[in-house]
This record gives structure tokens, C-alpha cells and sequence, in this order.
């Protein structure tokens, strides 16, 4: 491939892939930007909208570097293959290094090194670490929960008349994803930081699963108790209510480890990054809530 491009987003067809692109567009109209995607079918939309589609896998190392190439800045957005991220992340980056590729922004996790969440973090600070051992001039951005993530539960809370979960009391300091991917674009248009950069990215506002089944039950008009359970009966249920097995593992892991401190951050790098203060999350919740009807 020898056409240029100013920016490759990975990840494109993906919920946080797609915002990035949209608002890489509005923020630098006359730039070239490249879409990454794993399948032709994904393609034909993107090219529609301006995109340079490029097609490799994460499993891919030779499509990836092919793919990359031409490449000034890259944003590497991890994988939804749990287990399997460490890996295909390690391709990605080898790959973004053989290309020649300028810059590279990964989208990590929050404080992942230090993160009492036991699921996700490992496969991130592995990544991480890969990208310290290469060559490449680059930053992360550890981003913590997307808002959506809880708000989505409204349906089920509604339908079943309480909200479940394994976090106890702790905080959550989630933001919207169309914030992470204003970082995301803040980071790759603006002046480039010094390599190894690591932005903490959070909302500025926390909640608790009580303080959101409060709000539920005031948005919706139902009375919707927070019902807290230990970790292994959440992940149950979460099986129970058709979740894979592994997600449901991952996602009352998570739970646990916000109970123990590790989705709050009264850091502000978010809201400074982006310029605005990040979504709140009642917002989002109250949009979850209209779709119900």
C-alpha cells in the first residue's frame, strides 16, 4: 500500500473505533484517515463516509504491517478478545514498528498496573510493556469504565424490579465512550507527547450502584433496590441471564474490583484533555431509560 495517511484508527467498526473516526473528522477535515477493520463487509460503509478502509486481523502480523504502512499516527484500540489481547496487541505493535509508523496510542485501562481487578488488567500491562521495549514514540490512555456499560443494565433492572451487582459501596468514576474518544482524538491531533505519556482517564463524577439504582428508580418511577451479591453468585446470574461464561466472569470480577477502590479516580486529566467537563452519567442513564418507552 503506498498511500499516506495522517491517521489509522484500529477497531474501526467497533462502538469506541467509530465515535473516534467520526470526531477525527470534525477535529482534522483535511486530514487522510485510515479504518482498520478485520472484515470486507465493514468496509463499503466506511468508504461511504471518506474512510481509507484497510483490512488485517489482529492475528495477522504480515496484514497488520501491510496495513500500517504509510502510517504517521496510530491508534491501537485494544481487543475485545479477552485472553487473547496480549498477543494480538504484541502483532499490532511489531508491526506498527516495522511499518514506520510515527506515533502509537494504545487504549489501556485504569491504573492497570496497579488495578485490584484481576480479569482485564494483566493483558493491558503486558501491552504496555511491549510498547516500551519497542522503538516506537508513543503514549497510553487508560481509561476507565464507559458509562454505557452500567446504564445499559437499566432494562434488565427495570424488567426484574432491582439492580444487581458485586460492588458493594465502591465507586465508579465511569465516563461516556464519546469522551474517551475526544482524548483519543485530543491526543492524536494535538502537539505530540513525550514517549511513554500515560493519561489516567475518568469522569469527574462517581456513583455508587446504590446511588445509580436511586436514580433509576426516580428517572423510571419504579422502585429499583441495589441488590448486592457476592462474586461468584453475580457471575452466576450473569450466566443465568444468558452471558457468556468468560464475560460474566469478566464482568463480576470488574464489579469486585470496584468494590475494592479500582473504577474511582479523582483525577481530572479526562476533563482537561477533552476541554468539557465528561458526560454525566445521569444523562446517559435517562437516555437508557427513554429507549424503554
Amino acid at each position: 500500500m503506498s498511500d499516506t495517511l495522517d491517521y489509522l484508527v484500529t477497531g474501526a467498526s467497533g462502538q469506541l473505533g467509530a465515535l473516534v473516526l467520526e470526531q477525527l473528522k470534525a477535529a482534522a477535515p483535511d486530514a487522510r484517515i485510515g479504518a482498520l477493520v478485520r472484515r470486507p463487509e465493514a468496509a463499503a460503509a466506511l468508504e461511504a463516509d471518506g474512510y481509507v478502509v484497510r483490512l488485517a486481523s489482529y492475528d495477522d502480523p504480515a496484514a497488520l504491517e501491510a496495513a500500517f504502512a504509510g502510517v504517521s499516527k496510530l491508534l491501537l484500540i485494544s481487543s475485545s478478545e479477552v485472553g487473547q489481547r496480549a498477543a494480538q496487541h504484541a502483532n499490532a505493535i511489531a508491526a506498527a514498528e516495522a511499518a514506520g509508523v510515527d506515533f502509537l496510542a494504545y487504549t489501556s485501562m485504569l491504573r492497570a498496573a496497579s488495578s485490584p481487578l484481576t480479569v482485564l488488567p494483566s493483558e493491558h500491562v503486558e501491552t504496555e510493556r511491549a510498547l516500551a521495549d519497542s522503538g516506537l514514540d508513543y503514549a497510553v490512555l487508560r481509561n476507565s469504565w464507559y458509562s454505557e456499560y452500567y446504564m445499559m443494565a437499566a432494562a434488565g433492572a427495570v424488567a426484574h424490579g432491582r439492580l444487581i451487582g458485586a460492588a458493594g459501596e465502591g465507586r465508579i468514576s465511569s465516563a461516556a465512550r464519546a469522551d474517551y474518544a475526544a482524548a483519543a482524538v485530543a491526543v492524536l491531533t494535538g502537539e505530540q507527547p513525550a514517549r511513554g505519556t500515560i493519561y489516567e482517564l475518568a469522569g469527574d463524577q462517581s456513583y455508587t450502584l446504590t446511588e445509580l439504582a436511586a436514580a433509576l428508580s426516580e428517572i423510571s418511577g419504579k422502585a429499583i433496590p441495589y441488590v448486592n451479591m457476592p462474586q461468584s453468585d453475580y457471575a452466576a446470574a450473569l450466566e443465568a441471564a444468558g452471558l457468556p461464561e468468560p464475560v460474566a466472569q469478566m464482568l463480576a470480577d470488574s464489579d469486585n474490583g470496584a468494590a475494592q477502590g479500582g473504577l474511582y479516580s479523582e483525577d481530572r486529566t479526562l476533563s482537561q484533555l477533552i476541554g468539557r467537563p465528561t458526560t454525566p452519567w445521569r444523562e446517559i442513564l435517562k437516555a437508557e431509560v427513554t429507549k424503554l418507552g
